[in-house]
């Protein structure tokens, strides 16, 4: 059986209860779900990047690249991506600031996506993404 590997990257705190940021298992790496948050600084509370969507969604895909990262993984190895918003409203803006995203990062073959609206996030959050990587 292959071994198992939490996967929690030094920009990101502790999670607060029995799950990780990420795990891979052989050939598969999971991403949880990341939010906009800073990098972690030790003694501080999570701090959001900002109160505009863009600065979030594009803090939330740093943090999803540093767990893919820290798995030893990258996104051309990401066969899919879920998005969450908090506001149907974003979706426009949000698909915008995702395709100049990848097109910066030199993504030739896009991954399958699925952007939905949910209204859990903790207050102040726009966005959440998780990803599923396969690697080899």
């Amino acid at each position: 059986m292959t071994e198992k590997t939490a996967l929690t990257p030094k920009t990101h705190t502790t999670p607060p209860a029995r799950f990780s940021h990420g795990v891979r298992k052989g050939g598969i790496l999971q991403v949880a779900g990341q939010v906009g948050f800073l990098p972690a600084v030790e003694g501080r509370p999570p701090t959001p990047a900002g109160p505009t969507l863009r600065e979030q969604t594009l803090q939330t895909l740093a943090n999803v690249k540093a767990i893919l990262e820290e798995g030893g993984s990258g996104w051309d190895d990401v066969v899919m991506i879920r998005v969450y918003l908090t506001d149907v409203d974003h979706f426009a803006e949000m698909n915008e600031i995702y395709d100049a995203y990848f097109e910066a990062e030199n993504l030739t073959a896009p991954p399958a996506a699925r952007t939905t609206v949910y209204v859990g996030l903790p207050a102040g959050l726009l966005i959440e993404i998780d990803a599923l990587a396969v690697l080899g």
